[in-house]
């Protein structure tokens, strides 16, 4: 294992590296998918099951693309039946997007295999392996929410 950074320039080599290993691995998790839906798509469908119903353009403003760009989005998950529409309760010219049980089971396979892909390689690494990246793991979600 390498020594902790003391230098400037070392702190940068160590971002730089870890920068690039958390990309391959995104990377080769995000290939682990169900059938033809896009990341885009797939992102859309993940917020939809954490957040529940939503407006187009509130998943636009939370996925920071712009109104058109959803609006095919949903066009595509609606054609596919992993979305359905309804009328906004409170705005009858807006209306409401939710997941169907079709999505529902795109995100649970989805996340199950990319699950199995990541404990098939952990199984190939030491017990002090395992725990340097239960460490990081918990180090990287500190980053991720400052």
């Amino acid at each position: 294992m390498g020594a902790v950074p003391d230098t400037p320039d070392a702190t940068d080599e160590l971002a730089s590296q870890l920068r690039r290993a958390i990309l391959v691995t995104s990377r080769r998790l995000r290939a682990e998918r169900v059938g033809d839906v896009t990341l885009g798509q797939y992102s859309v469908m993940a917020r939809l099951l954490e957040e529940g119903s939503a407006t187009p353009s509130d998943l636009a403003a939370l996925e920071r693309v712009a109104a058109p760009s959803m609006t095919r989005t949903v066009r595509c998950l609606e054609d596919a039946g992993y979305v359905t529409r309804a009328e906004h309760p409170d705005d009858r010219r807006a209306i409401l997007l939710t997941l169907t049980d079709a999505g529902h089971e795109v995100i649970r396979e989805t996340r199950r295999r990319r699950t199995v892909w990541l404990a098939q390689r952990l199984d190939s690494l030491t017990a002090d392996e395992l725990d340097t990246l239960a460490a990081a793991a918990d180090i990287l979600r500190r980053i991720a929410t400052q």
